[in-house]
Parts: structure tokens; C-alpha cells; sequence
């Protein structure tokens, strides 16, 4: 892989490291962050090109696509629509993916490269490479290096906690001993201690579940199944303004870039009260800080499901792709949810939701602080941009989009999967809600009929797909021959 470059040592420093390092090499640690050292934080590396262009079909560009990806998926984020379109940009370019045997890279342990089809290691024979890897993983950077380069571009997608809380209790109730004890989230939430277990089958996906996936060590605190009976912090947290993608105030009015941290009433001992944004200590932990500047060195873009359809073209402009390359419909939306965003402004939220709210970002009080961060982050990358460019950009996505949509699908939206016949369309059915699907029109030209299949298909249709490109079945020789083959012949063995 050539000798070390700084970016790679800095990747080389893994999540196991944190743990060992962190009582040591505190005091460095904090010193080299502010001198520029391994722990600073890395700006993104933005590469503004000229304005875009009026029509969304691909122009020649300034620089070149960037094709060695990693994207980690997390969890109920709205990874399933991201993980389509590079599905389908590694589709229509002939990239190679590295792919699981199954549908995830042995969830919930850590990555490990053995994991990968295909993977031979280094010096294990001659190997084509990877150019993607996306499916889900908990992440562990030590091992994903030996798949994919250390300049690949690394990316992944948060989601405020509440919002994720709603969604994962509905999803893994049946998995997550503690959920399946609860009769309600806010039940749940209430008295948490009530029915979690630290180490209990399932019992991941009930707490810190972003954390979890980016694969970082807990605090010690947190790895004992006995401990402190109530939630780490005050359920009646101050209150963040969340200005969903596409509603509320923000869906008629600029971008505001302070629009995501506006004080927002909280109730506590049954008064109302304002709270400043400056007035949350979400990251004064040396523990949590250290982590998140581990991911900053890590990773080069990191995804707000709150703000999807802006991360997306912050994201075309990193990779130097086209609008059409980031244009798709969401997947794995929960019916009667905000298919992968999280839930409508605080004015429109009663007293119970926001206590709730409150609850669920104190119980997962690390995601907390990492969605906040990565918030930050993504503003700032934002401001970098150029509001009103993206404000434009954003609204070509969203009309080539609806276009899409009513140019593909019946009633151009998604649907309940009963009215999915078609095997290759019908997502597959998991939790107490039910995944909503799409269903092609007829009479679509030969080549709007593959674009609107590659849109629609679920992602583990189109990961069986994937590997049915890459490791086609071998044609079996029969057991007798009356020739011996020649060198020729055996080289067109598939």
C-alpha cells in the first residue's frame, strides 16, 4: 500500500487504540490537537466547483469522480437510500464492491476483512480491487484498510437520537430484549434501568446505537451492568429547534444556517423555560472529545438525515458527481413515518412528545453529542458552499426527483408492500410497522425501464444483484471428459 502518509497514520490510530491511549496521552493528545498534531481536526476537503449548471444531466467536470468509497451505514438513519445510490453509480460504472457472504459484514461484532467475498490478503495472489464498501458493518478501520485504500473517500449519516429512538423501537422491538419488555417507548424511556442490560441479546440497538456503529469504546461507566438506576443526565435537557428537510419554516424560507440550534422552550419543574444553545454541555467529556476528533481524522463527510436532501449535494460536490448521480427515492421507510427524517418541528410538538424528546437524547446522551457535532460540521461545510447555491441545487434535486417518481411509479410515490406482486420491488418486511416499496409503470422505453428498476430496488434485491455480477456461477465440468483440456480451453473457465 506504499509508505505511511499522514492521513493514513492518522487512520491507523483505530477505536481499540482510544481506550488504551486515552488515560497516557491525554495531555499530548490535547496539546497536538491545537498545534495541528494526528488528533487535529480535519477540515473537509471541499472542492467548490462553478455554479451548477441549469440542467441536471452530467457535465464535464472540473475534477475526477472520486470512485474508492466507504460508506458505513448506520442504523434507522436513512442509510437504505444512500446505500441505493451507490448501488446504482457502482452499477452503471462497472465498480467492484466489496461485498458480505450474507447481507452484513458479520453485525453486530466488528468489521473484519476475512468477512469480505472474494478478499484474498495482501500477498494472497493477485486480487482486482475493491471500489465500494457500503453494507452494514460495525465499524472497524484497521480492519476495513485491508479492503480499501486509505485515500478511499470515507463517509456516513447521522440522525438526532429521538427521532432514531421512535424508529429502532418500532424496528428491532422483536429483537432488542430491552424494547421487547417495554410495552411503549415512552415506557421505556421513563425507566430505562427498567428492562436494559447492558450486554443482553439485542440490547445495542436500545442504546448509543450511532455509537455503537462508528464502532468506538464506551466509557467505563457504561460497559457495567450495574451502575447508577437513572439516566446519566437530566431527561429535561434543553431543547434543539430540528427544522426537518422539506417542512416546517424552512421549507419557504433561506437556509438559516444558526436554523438547527434556536432555543426552543423546555417544561422543568412545570415551568417553561428558554435555554441558549451555548448553555449545553454536550461534549465537555475529554472521553467523548477524543472520540469525535478520531472520527473527524477519519472521516470526510459525514451525512444529517435531518437535512438530507443538502448533505446529498455537499456530497455530489466531494465526489465531483453529478446531481444525477445523488437523485433517488427513499427505502426502507416505515409507513406512517418521515421516511427517514426525523419528526416535525417543535411548534408542532406537544408537551409529551418534547418530554419524550428530551428523554431519548439524555438515555443516548453519546449519540447525542456526535449528531450535534456532525451537525456543526455539516454547516459549516454549508457556509463553505454557499447558502443560496445550495438552496438552488437542493431544489433541482427535489424536482428531478418528483419527475422521477412520476415518471417511474404507480401514483408516484411509495406504497404498502400488498400492492407489491413483483419479488424483485418488495422490501423485505421486518418490525411492527410495515417497509413501504414501489411498483413500476407499464409502457416505460428499455432504457427508462432499467433506470426506474435500478431507483426502486430494494437494497437486498440489489446487493443479490451485485454479487450475481461479480461471482457469477461457475459452469460445472462433467465428471468424465474424453479429452484432456488443453491449456486454451482451461482459460476460459469461468
Amino acid at each position: 500500500m506504499g509508505p505511511l502518509s499522514p492521513t493514513r497514520t492518522r487512520r491507523l490510530w483505530g477505536p481499540r487504540s482510544l481506550g488504551v491511549a486515552l488515560g497516557v496521552f491525554m495531555t499530548i493528545g490535547f496539546a497536538l490537537q491545537l498545534w495541528g498534531g494526528p488528533f487535529q481536526k480535519r477540515l473537509p476537503g471541499l472542492q467548490l466547483r462553478q455554479p451548477l449548471a441549469p440542467s441536471l444531466r452530467l457535465a464535464v467536470s472540473s475534477c475526477p469522480p472520486r470512485q474508492r468509497l466507504v460508506f458505513l451505514k448506520t442504523h434507522k438513519s436513512g442509510s437504505s437510500s444512500v446505500l441505493n445510490l451507490l448501488h446504482r453509480y457502482g452499477d452503471r460504472h462497472g465498480l467492484r464492491f466489496a461485498l458480505p457472504a450474507r447481507y452484513q459484514f458479520g453485525y453486530p461484532r466488528l468489521f473484519q476483512a476475512s468477512r469480505v467475498k472474494g478478499y484474498r490478503p495482501q500477498g494472497g495472489g493477485t486480487k482486482p480491487p475493491f471500489h465500494i464498501l457500503c453494507h452494514h458493518m460495525r465499524f472497524n478501520l484497521k480492519e476495513v484498510l485491508q479492503v480499501m485504500p486509505s485515500d478511499s473517500f470515507f463517509f456516513s449519516i447521522v440522525r438526532d437520537p429521538a427521532a432514531l429512538a421512535r424508529s429502532a423501537f418500532s424496528y428491532y422491538k422483536s429483537t432488542s430484549s430491552a424494547f421487547r419488555k417495554a410495552p411503549s417507548l415512552a415506557a421505556f424511556l421513563a425507566s430505562p434501568r427498567a428492562f436494559y442490560r447492558p450486554g443482553a441479546r439485542g440490547d445495542h440497538y436500545a442504546r448509543n446505537l450511532l455509537w455503537f456503529d462508528f464502532g468506538l469504546p464506551f466509557p467505563p461507566e457504561m460497559k457495567t451492568k450495574r451502575g447508577n438506576p437513572h439516566s446519566p443526565r437530566d431527561p429535561n435537557l434543553p431543547q434543539l429547534n430540528i427544522l426537518p428537510s422539506g417542512t416546517g419554516p424552512r421549507a419557504h424560507h433561506t437556509l438559516d444556517p444558526n436554523g438547527l440550534f434556536h432555543p426552543a422552550p423546555t417544561v422543568a419543574g412545570g415551568h417553561r423555560q428558554t435555554s441558549s444553545p451555548a448553555s449545553l454541555d454536550l461534549g465537555s467529556s475529554s472521553f467523548i472529545q477524543w472520540s469525535l476528533a478520531w472520527l473527524d481524522s477519519v472521516f470526510d463527510l459525514v451525512l444529517v438525515a435531518e437535512y438530507f436532501d443538502e448533505s446529498l449535494v455537499l456530497l455530489a460536490d466531494a465526489l465531483c458527481w453529478g446531481l444525477d448521480d445523488v437523485v433517488g427515492f427513499m427505502h426502507n421507510a416505515q409507513a406512517g413515518g418521515e421516511q427517514g427524517r426525523s419528526a416535525v418541528s417543535n411548534s408542532r410538538l406537544t408537551t409529551e412528545d418534547m418530554q419524550l424528546t428530551a428523554r431519548a437524547r439524555a438515555w443516548n446522551h453519546l449519540d447525542w453529542a456526535l449528531y450535534v457535532h456532525f451537525n456543526r460540521s455539516l454547516w459549516a461545510r454549508i457556509n463553505q458552499y454557499g447558502l443560496s447555491r445550495l438552496e438552488s441545487a437542493v431544489a433541482e434535486l427535489r424536482a428531478r426527483r418528483e419527475a422521477l417518481a412520476k415518471h417511474c411509479l404507480v401514483g408516484g410515490e411509495a406504497l404498502d408492500p400488498k400492492y407489491i406482486t413483483d419479488r424483485r420491488f418488495r422490501p423485505f418486511q421486518f418490525g411492527s410497522g410495515k417497509v413501504l416499496g414501489y411498483v413500476l409503470r407499464s409502457g416505460l422505453s428499455l432504457a427508462d425501464q432499467e433506470e426506474c428498476e435500478r431507483l426502486a430496488t430494494p437494497e437486498l434485491q440489489y446487493k443479490d444483484k451485485l454479487d450475481a455480477k461479480q461471482f457469477p456461477p461457475t459452469v460445472s465440468l462433467p465428471r468424465k471428459t474424453s479429452r484432456v483440456l488443453s491449456p486454451q480451453t482451461s482459460d476460459h473457465k469461468v
